[in-house]
C-alpha cells in the first residue's frame, strides 16, 4: 500500500517550483510514501523500490518529484518527501508509479516497474485514508493518507470600549478611537487602528480580529501598546491616553471585562492631582484556533453538492438549435459544461457521491403546473442522481417531459437547499464541522424575484452555504453583480445585512470558446470550475470561525466507496435517511418562507 502524508510548507523559498500569489488559493503540502505487498524482481534478494510522483497537466504527466530509493524491502516507508500545490477549484489528476531501481542513473525507463496508481488530490484530502489496489501488472494495496501541519495559530476578536475619556474639543466632545502596537526591539509596531467614533466620551468601537502572529507574534508577554487620540479633520489628532498591557493579561477578560487607565505623561507632569485620561475597557476576547480548509476535511467534512436548473420560456425551445438547452449530438450545451466543470471538483468531497438536481420555472407533469422547486428525476422523495453523470442525464431525460415557462425565481431552490444547511447546522453541537452545502444554480437570465432572492442569500449566510450563480446565454447579467457582494455588503430589503459573503457569479459567456479560438472545451471547463470554486475553502474557514466550531480529529479509515452505479437508485424507504441529506427528506418540497430563526443575528466581528 502507499500512505501519503501531507505538510503545509510555510518556507516556500526551500520549494522555488511553489510561487505563491495573492490571486491564487493554493495550499502547498508534501507527499510521504509508502508501500506494502509490492512485487519482488529481484532473484537474488528483494526489490529496492522508489515511488514517483506526477501530475497530469497540459494533456501529459509530468514528474513533479520522487522519493529514495529503499533497498531490500517489499513494504518501503519513504522519507524523503515530494512536495506538491493542492488547488480545490481544480480536479488534479495524480499518478504514483512504483520502480525497482538496479542501477545509479535518474532515468526509471530502465528500471523494473512493479506497479501504478491514478487519483486526485481531492480523493486523497476527502477520503483519507485512501485505499487503491495497484494496476498495471503490480500487486498489493495502497493506502492515500493526508495530514496537514498547520501552522495557521489563533485569531483573536476584540471588543474595545471607553469610559469618561478626555473631553479634547471645545465646542463637542472627543471623537475617540485606538491605535494598538506591538513591542519590537526598538520601538512600537501599528497592528490595528479602529473606526472613530464621533462626539462621544464613552465609546463602543465595533469587534475587530487579529491574528496572534499580528498581534504579538504569538508570544503572549510580549508588551502590547494602545493610545486613544481625539480625531481632528485637518490630522492634528490629539492624544489622549495610553496604556500598555500583553495577550496573556487580556486574556483574563475572557470571562469578565477588564479595564486600564489610559495615561498621558505631559499632563501627570503638570498636576499632581492628575489620576488618568478615562479608561480603556475590554468588554470581551474570543481567541481561537485558526482552523484551515483541509483540516476540516481531514476531520470528516462532506460537502454537499446541490444543482439548479433554469427551465424559463426564454432559454428558448429546447428541440431548435438556437435555445440553449438545445441537445447538440456533437456537443454539449452551456447547462451541460458547466455542471460537468463545477460538479467534477465538487464530488472529490462527497463519500457518496449522490447529488441532488433541481429544476425551476417549468411546467411540470403530471398536473403541468409551474414549479420553482422540482427534482429532474421527479421523485420527490429521492431527487439524488448518481454521480455527475446522472445528473447529467436526469437533465436530459426531464427536458422531454416539462413545458419551459416562468418568472425566473430562484429563492424558492435557495431556501430548499438551505433548510438542509440549517438541519446540519442544528447537529454542529453533536457533530461539529460535519456538512457543508454548494448549490450551483444555472440561469438565463435576470431573476424576477430579486428581493426575495437577496432575502434568501442573506440568511443562507448565517448557514453551512455557498451559492454558485452561473449565467448562461448572451442576457445583460449586469444586476445579478450586486448578489455577488465582493466590494459591498449584500443586505436584503429590510437592510439586513449578511453575515457573510457566499455567492459567486460569473457570466459563461466569459470563458466560452469563441469563434476561431484554439480554447478547447476541457481548458473552457478548468476556467469555470477555477473562478467559481476559488473562494470556497475561504467561505468554508469563514463560517466555522464565526461559529467557533474547530475541525473534528482526523477520522478513521472508512470503508472503501463502491462507484455510484449508472442507473437511478431506488426511492429510499420513509425512514431511511437519504444521501448527502442531514435529514430525511421531506415529502413536502415546499421550503419554508424563512429556513432558520429569524432572530439570529449577524457576527459581531466581520470575517477576515
Amino acid at each position: 500500500m502507499i500512505f501519503l502524508y501531507w505538510r503545509t510548507l510555510f518556507n516556500m523559498s526551500l520549494y522555488p517550483s511553489i510561487s505563491p500569489s495573492s490571486n491564487e488559493c493554493v495550499t502547498a503540502v508534501e507527499l510521504y510514501i509508502k508501500c506494502r505487498n509490492l512485487v519482488n524482481k529481484d532473484l537474488m534478494s528483494l526489490s529496492d523500490p522508489l515511488a514517483a510522483v506526477y501530475l497530469f497537466e497540459r494533456g501529459s504527466w509530468n514528474e513533479v518529484g520522487r522519493t529514495e530509493k529503499i533497498t531490500n524491502s517489499l513494504n518501503p516507508e519513504f522519507s524523503k518527501p515530494v512536495p506538491i500545490r493542492y488547488y480545490f477549484e481544480e480536479v488534479q489528476k495524480l499518478k504514483i508509479c512504483v520502480y525497482d531501481i538496479d542501477n545509479e542513473t535518474s532515468t526509471l525507463s530502465d528500471d523494473d516497474f512493479l506497479g501504478e496508481i491514478e487519483c486526485s488530490l481531492g480523493q486523497v484530502v476527502s477520503c483519507s485514508p485512501f485505499t487503491k489496489t495497484l494496476s498495471r501488472g503490480g500487486s498489493g494495496s495502497i493506502t492515500v493518507s493526508a495530514e496537514e501541519l498547520s501552522e495557521a495559530g489563533e485569531i483573536i476578536t476584540f471588543n474595545f470600549s471607553g469610559e469618561n475619556l478626555d473631553k479634547k474639543d471645545f465646542f463637542g466632545l472627543s471623537d475617540p478611537y485606538i491605535e494598538i502596537f506591538r513591542q519590537t526591539q526598538s520601538n512600537w509596531q501599528l497592528v490595528h487602528r479602529t473606526e472613530v467614533i464621533k462626539n462621544n466620551l464613552n465609546p463602543k468601537w465595533k469587534p475587530f480580529e487579529l491574528k496572534a502572529q499580528t498581534l504579538c507574534k504569538g508570544d503572549r508577554q510580549l508588551k502590547i501598546k494602545i493610545d486613544c487620540y481625539d480625531w481632528d479633520s485637518d490630522g492634528s489628532h490629539d492624544f489622549i491616553g495610553s496604556c500598555v498591557t500583553t495577550l496573556g493579561d487580556m486574556e483574563k477578560a475572557t470571562d469578565k471585562s477588564l479595564s486600564w487607565p489610559l495615561m498621558n505623561p505631559k499632563k501627570a507632569a503638570k498636576k499632581s492631582s492628575y489620576k488618568n485620561s478615562g479608561k480603556l475597557v475590554l468588554r470581551s476576547i474570543r481567541v481561537m484556533k485558526l482552523t484551515s480548509f483541509l483540516e476540516y476535511i481531514f476531520g470528516g467534512m462532506q460537502i454537499n453538492f446541490t444543482v439548479a436548473v433554469d427551465f424559463t420560456g426564454s432559454n428558448g425551445n429546447p428541440r431548435k438549435p438556437d435555445s440553449l438547452h438545445y441537445m447538440d449530438p456533437y456537443q454539449p450545451n452551456q447547462y451541460m459544461q458547466a455542471i460537468r466543470a463545477v460538479g467534477n471538483v465538487c464530488q472529490d468531497y462527497d463519500s457518496d457521491k449522490y447529488f441532488p438536481a433541481l429544476g425551476f420555472g417549468a411546467k411540470i407533469p403530471p398536473s403541468m403546473q409551474v414549479s420553482h422547486e422540482f427534482p429532474l428525476n421527479f421523485n420527490m422523495q429521492n431527487p439524488f442522481c448518481a454521480g455527475i453523470d446522472g445528473v447529467l442525464a436526469a437533465y436530459q431525460n426531464c427536458l422531454p417531459q416539462i413545458q419551459l415557462y416562468g418568472p425566473t425565481n430562484a429563492a424558492p431552490t435557495i431556501n430548499h437547499v438551505a433548510r438542509f444547511a440549517y438541519s446540519a447546522q442544528m447537529e454542529e453541537p453533536q457533530k461539529g464541522a460535519h456538512a457543508y452545502f454548494i448549490l450551483l444554480m444555472l440561469t438565463d437570465g435576470v431573476l424576477t424575484d430579486m428581493n426575495d432572492t437577496r432575502s434568501a442569500i442573506v440568511q443562507a449566510s448565517y448557514l453551512p452555504m455557498s451559492l454558485i450563480i452561473v449565467g448562461v446565454g448572451n442576457a445583460d447579467f449586469t444586476n445579478m453583480n450586486m448578489l455577488d457582494a465582493d466590494n459591498d455588503i449584500l443586505r436584503d430589503p429590510a437592510g439586513r445585512p449578511a453575515a457573510r459573503d457566499i455567492v459567486q457569479f460569473v457570466p459563461f459567456r466569459e470563458f466560452a470558446k469563441n469563434p476561431g479560438s484554439t480554447k478547447t472545451r476541457e481548458s473552457t471547463s478548468i476556467e469555470l470550475a477555477r473562478h467559481v470554486l476559488a473562494e470556497i475553502p475561504k467561505q468554508v474557514e469563514g463560517y466555522y470561525r464565526m461559529r467557533g466550531i474547530p475541525a473534528n480529529p482526523k477520522r478513521a479509515a472508512p470503508p472503501p466507496q463502491p462507484a455510484p452505479s449508472a442507473a437511478a437508485p431506488a426511492p429510499y424507504p420513509h425512514n431511511t435517511q437519504a444521501p448527502s441529506a442531514p435529514a430525511p427528506y421531506p415529502q413536502n418540497m415546499q421550503a419554508p418562507s424563512a429556513p432558520y430563526p429569524q432572530n439570529m443575528q449577524a457576527p459581531s466581528a466581520p470575517s477576515l
